[in-house]
Formats: structure tokens, C-alpha cells, sequence
């Protein structure tokens, strides 16, 4: 792809991630922070993967001239998601509608941040409009722990819902928030929904899915 980028002159947008940084030993995690990760753990395919990426993307830029622009995209939900992707957040929702004990790996104490779609895309269009290659963190600084999330989930849809704990999985990064100083001020870009505003976005469409889903199983 960068070579096409090259060939026809286009603008490149890589759509990196917060697992750049690893497990990190900074927070809230800068532009500027090289990270902290794993070569060849069980998640090292995925973060060095990402980070290969960029370094192709920079060499790109640097020595053939491209046009890139690199996001480091951080959590992100809403609808549309699949329904299984083991992501967390559709996991506690859909686990919720079915039913079924929400699952947290781990003491549930570790941190990430929630960012609402289209937040999302308005970032990445306000990257792509702009002369700056980048990276910049993308992803909504409101932190919260997977128990706080949980919570939140259970406000939202069933507040019997219970909690089943599960050992961690493998090289799991103990706290994840972006410092977004960067895209505000060359980007002036910021999240403007919240949690508890997105949230039961999310939730509606899963529902219609899942109860389409068990119509369809006869249940």
C-alpha cells in the first residue's frame, strides 16, 4: 500500500494503536514515549506488528517522500461492532443482554480508556485534512478500570448482571490513557462523548441483533 501511495501520489493513512506502547511505564502515555513491549510474547504479534508499520510508514515519508499520517488509535465502541470479537466492551454488553456473568480477566484493576466511534472518525478526518504526518494518540482520556466498566455496563442494561473472575491473559498492559495535548492542539480535535452518553448506543444495536439473532434459533 505505501508503494502505491508512492507510485500515484496519495495521502497514507496508517491506523496504528495504543499497543505501541506496551505495558506501559509512563502515564498518561505521550506521542513521545517509546513504550514498553513484549518482542515476542503472546499479544507481540499485534503491538509489533503496529509498530513495524510505522517505522515502514516514516521510511516511506522520509525517503520516497509519501504522505503519511499515522493515528494511534485507542479503544473504540459503538454499533456495528461484531457481536464475539473479544473485545471488551462488546463482550460485557453482550454478555449482559444474554444474560450471562460478565467476564473480567485478572483482579479487573487494569485501566483503558473509551472512545465513542464517531469521535473517532472525526479525528481521523481532521488528521487526514491536516499537513502534520503524525503520530497522534486518538482516544478519549476518561479512564476507568474493568470493574468500573462493568459497572457502568450494568447500569446501562441489567443491574442483576453478576461479575465472574477469570485468571489474566498474557503480557495484559496494567493501565492505558492517552495525553491528547497533542491532537487538540494541532488537530483541534477532542472527544465529545462520554461513556455514559455512547454507551447506550452501543447497547440498542446489540440488542436488536442478539434478539434477531435468538429468533432466528427459535429461542
Amino acid at each position: 500500500m505505501l508503494g502505491l501511495a508512492k507510485r500515484i501520489g496519495a495521502r497514507f493513512l496508517l491506523t496504528s494503536t495504543s499497543e505501541v506502547y506496551g505495558d506501559p511505564l509512563e502515564h498518561p502515555q505521550k506521542e513521545t514515549y517509546w513504550g514498553n513491549v513484549n518482542p515476542i510474547g503472546e499479544r507481540s504479534c499485534y503491538d509489533e506488528g503496529k509498530r513495524t508499520a510505522e517505522t515502514l510508514a516514516m521510511d516511506y515519508h522520509r525517503g520516497a517522500g509519501v504522505e503519511v499520517r499515522i493515528a494511534r488509535i485507542f479503544n473504540t465502541y459503538g454499533p456495528r461492532m461484531c457481536l464475539d470479537d473479544g473485545r471488551v466492551v462488546s463482550n460485557f454488553v453482550a454478555q449482559a443482554i444474554r444474560k450471562q456473568p460478565l467476564t473480567v480477566y485478572g483482579d479487573g484493576k487494569q485501566t483503558r480508556s473509551f472512545q465513542y466511534v464517531s469521535d473517532l472518525v472525526d479525528g481521523l478526518y481532521a488528521l487526514m485534512e491536516s499537513e502534520h504526518v503524525g503520530p497522534f494518540n486518538l482516544g478519549n482520556p476518561g479512564e476507568f478500570t474493568m470493574l468500573e466498566l462493568a459497572e457502568v455496563v450494568k447500569e446501562t442494561i441489567d443491574s442483576s448482571a453478576t461479575i465472574e473472575f477469570r485468571p489474566n491473559t498474557a503480557d495484559d498492559p496494567h493501565m492505558r490513557k492517552p495525553d491528547i495535548s497533542k491532537a487538540k492542539e494541532l488537530l483541534n480535535w477532542e472527544p465529545k462523548v462520554s461513556l455514559r452518553e455512547g454507551l447506550p448506543l452501543m447497547v440498542s444495536d446489540f440488542q436488536n441483533r442478539i434478539l434477531n439473532e435468538d429468533e432466528g434459533k427459535g429461542v
